[in-house]
């Protein structure tokens, strides 16, 4: 099954994060995705670029909406013409395979799917 036709399963402090082999075969299916360490923890990270701030916010909005339905909250930094994303289960301190989930479903929002 995609990842973008996958639901997030609920978990807490004590989910497992996904191995350093798993994360890898996960991105591959992301190919505009990337693994990056901030604040010692890893995260995923996409810039998305649009030709105007009001599409950027429009954009931000919808990946809003789509964290409220999750209950899974990435960090979003939007300015004129780009929107950074990033993924990250916060209670575990790293990623879980929601993270990967819904950085597809993140995609999806782009491509309208």
């Amino acid at each position: 099954m995609a990842l973008k036709d996958e639901s997030c399963t609920a978990c807490g402090a004590d989910a497992a994060q996904v191995s350093e082999s798993e994360q890898q075969t996960l991105l591959a299916q992301l190919p505009q995705w990337q693994l990056v360490n901030e604040e010692g923890e890893p995260r995923l990270l996409r810039a998305f670029e649009f030709p105007d701030f009001r599409a950027a916010l429009d954009f931000t909005n919808r990946v809003g909406e789509l964290a409220e339905q999750h209950d899974h909250h990435p960090q979003l930094t939007t300015e004129y013409g780009k929107v950074r994303v990033r993924w990250w289960t916060h209670s575990i301190g790293g990623l879980h395979r929601n993270d990967f989930v819904l950085a597809a479903q993140t995609d999806g929002l782009l491509e309208g799917e």
